[in-house]
This record gives C-alpha cells, sequence and structure tokens, in this order.
C-alpha cells in the first residue's frame, strides 16, 4: 500500500472526521501514514487525543482557512 493514504473530511461534522480517519488508518500497514483533511471545528481537538489514545502518532496539523490537514503515522499495537 502508498506511504500515505489520504482522507477528505471536508463538510463533516464530529464525529465524523476521527471515523473516517479510525477506518482509513485500520487499512494500512504499521509505519503508513494517512492525511486528513477536515474543517470540523472538534477536529482540532479530537484528532490529537484519539491519536494519543490510540498511540497513533500524530506528526502534524496545520489550520489554513478553516481546514485542518493531520498527518498521522499508524503505531505498533
Amino acid at each position: 500500500m502508498a506511504d500515505i493514504a489520504e482522507v477528505d473530511a471536508v463538510g463533516m461534522a464530529c464525529p465524523r472526521p476521527v471515523i473516517e480517519l479510525a477506518n482509513a488508518i485500520a487499512e494500512l500497514q504499521v509505519g503508513d501514514r494517512v492525511r486528513l483533511r477536515a474543517d470540523d471545528v472538534a477536529a482540532k481537538v479530537d484528532v490529537p487525543v484519539w491519536c494519543r489514545m490510540k498511540r497513533h502518532r500524530l506528526e502534524s496539523s496545520v489550520e489554513k482557512d478553516g481546514v485542518w490537514t493531520f498527518v498521522v503515522r499508524k503505531a505498533a499495537r
């Protein structure tokens, strides 16, 4: 599988961006990454918290024009 998967959750309300992220991560190999785009205001808190809870690595979170872009690396379980 590709090193980075793309998930576009723009326009989706909480908790959908995190659900989409979880679904994408489940399909990846350990060490692969997913890039999530979301404009739901809760995502800026929910995604980092979810990563800590699931022990995945949040590599970056950047906001531009109301859209957050998160890069998450799948960790070993």
